[in-house]
């Protein structure tokens, strides 16, 4: 049976974080320290464990529990009893050793610097490897089962039932399920093949040192990644281009060590592929949901086929900001500097609320849980992971959202997708059994951007003010920009890295900065510059880690796009049916629950229709201003 592994449901790339404190004008801005940080805007780890020492107390149950596998090796085909013990003791080891990493992973989250946490993890990677090992016999042994057998045991057994689509979707992967000894192998090698994913972790969130720079205010600060995002928004050039540069320049001072760790991880992907005799890398990610490779072709083909309105975008705010060529650093620019929003995260908490109402008084209270109950982790500190995620898992007390919260609009509408993720768990969590309370990572961008949407629809309505919805229109615009047109290029980038790997070609800094060139600017048009160093973007994104993930975002945000237009006119049918399929976790394939819930993946035409919107608010905000 496959490991169910901690999922983290990571949101938007372009989070805004907090800028801690300000001191007197002439000192450096440094990082707050989390005992500085109310514990109010902190999640509540004690409601998984009390302590550390209860943690590694419940640690020292997992090697007897592994080792009762052994004595079932050989017996699952003897009775419909025999099968079951096996499924239910899986079940318990994995809710055992998520809750064990999930108390590992947040609290190394909480400040990376902390070694304790890093012992931790390295801990649970080791538990999990021996997980994988002591029960690598188990799918081969379940696939040499007959089907008619297999079928029988479940329709003379009550308790097996649950289990009908687990078996069917695990007979589709028969060609893929190897030995016994060729599965143990595999196991073994996971710690060895996580290596570049870690690596990047540390290196990216614990080690990595940004310089000082000037702010629009003129004072010294500590550039951090949360800085640099917020400093992307300045309506000052010179500001922008600065941290831009601190840090390109910092990345790129690694960068054909970060090239050398990007292509071990693209050749780790492409091993697995083979070692499981799929034709590529790209096939053996989609085929973990049964998609269709050409769900992701089709995917890139859209995008390529609707470029004019990105470009029309980037001539847009060319013209808008008086500039002659748009540079990287001009990308998320404001155009409209004169709006000044800011959102507390009180405020921003109040919203979200309001606008999630069409989704019904049970949703509502969901997320006034969340803000009462120790979910949600708020504010940026030193040390602490950057960017924004949810992560849940089915016997866990509740969902956590990370969030690095600034007082921005930006950072409403992440507050909002985060929940949207958690209250996909929670709902999942709350009526499907534990083989299917989780969901894919192909369905998990839906509720998030559905949230969004409803945010955005929300404020539209009841914002008057030109300025503040000129302003919402060019959310919307970036939004789409950010999760469309942005995925799919780093996506169309994955994609390609992997071609050349498969192909046996070299693939190091001066061959990845090639391809991300010739992307950034087959994408971004005539009017777009690409200055050298933004050559290596790719070297700082973390999502190459995640084995063709990021195309999820942009599938996510057509389906909740189409699935939202009905629920925001009102539709009780179409609410119902969104409702039931946050409520059905994996318990069909994703396909099938998303044509249930209202809208087709198999076609193009969701994705269209998203571009097509993305055409229609540009031309509503090029007519206003």
């Amino acid at each position: 049976m496959e490991k169910v592994f901690e999922k983290l449901k990571f949101g938007m790339l372009m989070v805004i974080l907090l800028l801690a404190f300000s001191l007197s004008a002439g000192e450096v801005k440094n990082a707050v320290e989390r005992n500085e940080i109310d514990a109010k805007y902190q999640w509540r780890m004690d409601h998984v464990y009390a302590s550390d020492a209860e943690w590694e107390k419940d640690f020292e149950r997992i090697n007897p529990l592994l080792d009762k596998f052994d004595s079932m090796k050989g017996t699952l085909s003897d009775s419909p009893q025999n099968l079951l013990n096996y499924l239910k003791l899986d079940e318990g080891v994995t809710i055992l050793a998520v809750k064990l990493s999930v108390y590992a992973n947040r609290k190394g989250d909480e400040d990376s610097r902390i070694a304790k946490y890093q012992g931790y993890r390295d801990k649970m990677s080791g538990a999990f490897s021996a997980f994988g090992q002591k029960t690598a016999w188990a799918e081969p042994e379940i696939l040499q089962i007959p089907e008619e057998k297999i079928w029988q045991f479940v329709n003379d057994t009550a308790e097996l039932q649950i289990y009908r689509h687990y078996f069917a979707n695990l007979l589709r992967s028969k060609a893929h399920v190897l030995s016994e000894k060729e599965e143990r192998i595999l196991a073994l090698a996971s710690e060895v093949t996580g290596g570049p994913s870690n690596v990047f972790r540390m290196f990216n969130e614990a080690d990595i040192k940004f310089p000082n720079i000037t702010d629009e205010n003129g004072e010294t600060i500590e550039l951090t990644k949360g800085r640099y995002s917020a400093l992307m928004k300045s309506s000052n050039r010179e500001v922008r281009k600065a941290a831009w540069q601190a840090n390109y320049e910092t990345y790129e001072n690694w960068k054909n060590t970060l090239a050398a760790n990007l292509a071990a991880e693209v050749k780790t992907n492409v091993f697995y592929a083979r070692a499981r005799n799929y034709n590529s890398a790209l096939e053996a990610a989609l085929d973990q949901d049964n998609l269709p490779v050409e769900v992701y072709t089709n995917l890139v083909n859209a995008v390529n086929d609707n470029l004019e309105p990105l470009h029309r975008y980037i001539t847009f705010r060319k013209n808008v900001l008086k500039l002659d060529k748009v540079h990287l650093y001009d990308i998320y620019a404001p155009l409209l500097p004169e709006v000044k929003w800011e959102i507390p995260y009180q405020e921003a908490q109040k919203t979200v609320l309001a606008a999630v109402k069409p989704l019904g008084k049970e949703y509502v209270k969901g997320i006034e849980t969340a803000y009462a109950d120790g979910w949600i982790d708020v504010y940026e500190n030193a040390g602490k992971r950057s960017g924004a995620y949810s992560s849940s898992f089915y016997g866990l007390p509740h969902p956590y959202i990370l969030l690095n919260y600034q007082d921005q609009v930006g950072n409403m509408f992440t507050l909002a997708h985060e929940l949207g993720h958690s209250m996909h768990s929670w709902y999942a969590q709350e009526n499907q059994p534990y083989i299917y309370s989780d969901y894919s990572n192909f369905l998990a961008e839906v509720a998030s951007t559905f949230n969004e949407e409803l945010l955005s629809d929300y404020l539209l309505k009841n914002i008057k003010d030109k300025q503040r919805r000129l302003y919402l229109l060019n959310e919307q615009i970036e939004n789409i920009f950010i999760t469309v047109y942005t995925q799919v290029l780093f996506s169309e980038f994955e994609q390609k890295i992997h071609e050349v790997a498969e192909a046996g070609k070299p693939l190091n800094a001066e061959v990845m900065n090639g391809i991300f060139a010739d992307l950034q600017k087959k994408y971004y048009g005539p009017d777009f510059e690409l200055d050298p160093m933004g050559e290596s973007r790719w070297n700082r994104i973390p999502h190459y880690y995640r084995n063709f993930y990021v195309f999820k975002y942009a599938t996510g945000m057509a389906a909740s796009t189409a699935l939202a237009q009905k629920v925001k006119a009102g539709d009780k049918k179409a609410r119902d049916a969104y409702l039931k399929f946050l409520s059905s976790g994996n318990s069909d394939y994703d396909i099938n629950l998303l044509k249930q819930a209202g809208v087709d993946m198999t076609t193009s035409e969701p994705v269209t229709a998203t571009l097509n919107r993305f055409n229609e608010l540009l031309a509503e905000m090029e007519k206003l201003m």
